[in-house]
């Protein structure tokens, strides 16, 4: 496994609140999806071997389902969310790295950007498509120091959290007085006709897409579960409250074409 360091210092204790009796009961984005697995635990690793199988194809996958938009809109969501040049930045489940490229060209020289995943594989890919600082590490417990950015983003990956409410006292604990968050998802439609024609081009055409590609059967797995976890995530009002009940302040949802939720708070 390769090591990547992050130029800041860490923290070396698990983050103040309480003791674990005072916590609220956790809130799961979506229900179990027990086709996939039996337990938590098995979940984690599920998920975590998939993103791994899949880290070199990833990027044509997810341009694919997004008709080769996605890294215009990921520019725009950023800007749209407050991002500046000297800002100093953390991408939660970074993945590939593509919101940390482009966050690495609005901060500029001055700002500094760090790209945070579970995956291995995920990481490998970042670095190698330019993400100068990176870390392994999980989203409900930031191996990172209290108050050291200025603005937080996570991109289409809240619903792989075990833990909505854990997820964002870490995001809030991390960012300094009136850090900026944006949480990207996508959010299946109202309408019945445009909920049928998300879930055939998520739920079948892209998985197929994915193993095709070169991503085999793990990548087509991983691809559905995606579907499954979208379509069964809780609602927006469910994340504004968790983000308010964290202690965000100003937590808004923002929409594109029906689908694409912009999720916005200030620390």
């Amino acid at each position: 496994m390769v090591v990547f360091a992050v130029t800041m210092h860490v923290s070396s204790t698990l983050p103040s609140g309480g003791s674990q009796g005072d916590r609220p009961d956790p809130l799961h984005p979506h229900p179990p999806l027990k086709r996939y697995y039996a337990s938590e635990e098995e979940r984690r690793k599920r998920v975590s071997r998939w993103f791994d199988q899949a880290a070199v194809h990833y990027n044509f996958i997810t341009q694919a389902m997004s008709l080769g938009s996605g890294h215009r809109y990921r520019r725009r969501a950023l800007a749209r969310a407050g991002l500046s040049r000297g800002m100093k930045v953390l991408d939660v489940a970074c993945g590939t790295g593509i919101l940390s490229s482009h966050a690495q060209r609005v901060v500029g020289p001055e700002g500094l950007v760090v790209g945070l995943d579970l995956s291995a594989g995920m990481l490998r890919q970042a670095r190698q498509g330019g993400v100068r600082h990176l870390a392994q590490g999980d989203a409900e417990l930031l191996p990172l120091a209290s108050g050291k950015f200025d603005f937080l983003d996570m991109g289409y990956a809240l619903r792989h959290v075990a833990d909505l409410r854990a997820t964002f006292r870490e995001f809030r604990r991390v960012l300094k007085p009136g850090g900026r968050i944006l949480l990207l998802e996508i959010t299946p439609p109202r309408s019945r006709f445009r909920r049928g024609l998300v879930r055939f081009c998520l739920g079948r055409l892209v998985p197929m897409i994915a193993r095709l590609a070169g991503g085999g059967r793990g990548s087509q797995e991983l691809m559905k579960y995606y579907w499954d976890t979208i379509e069964t995530c809780v609602a927006p009002p469910v994340i504004l409250e968790a983000l308010r009940e964290a202690g965000f302040s100003n937590a808004e949802r923002h929409v594109e074409l029906g689908i694409f939720s912009e999720y916005t708070a200030v620390s």
